[in-house]
């Protein structure tokens, strides 16, 4: 049972990082773009490690480091990257 899971998690996982990438094709902005793509991704490893958490327990200290972590660059990394878009456009206006 924890095998099973285990994959759905991973499964999980996979399936976002492929969705938020999809959103690249599209005609929307760089922000929502950047911003579906960071989500996803985020909640995607958060879900590939919470899979790899249940799969491999004895493990626990090095992957809820690696979730925390997840949590706060992601985030972090997708506000640097909307700045730095949002100020660029500002300048080429001028």
């Amino acid at each position: 049972m924890l095998n099973v899971l285990s994959y759905t998690c991973i499964g999980l996982g996979i399936i976002f990082w492929f969705w938020g990438t999809s959103h690249l094709l599209g005609n929307r902005s760089i922000l929502f773009k950047l911003h579906s793509l960071s989500v996803s991704d985020t909640l995607g490893s958060m879900s590939i490690i919470i899979g790899l958490l249940i799969k491999i327990p004895s493990e626990w200290p090095l992957l809820i480091l690696a979730i925390i972590s997840l949590a706060i660059w992601n985030t972090v990394l997708g506000y640097v990257l909307a700045y730095c878009s949002s100020s660029g456009d500002n300048y080429e206006r001028e």
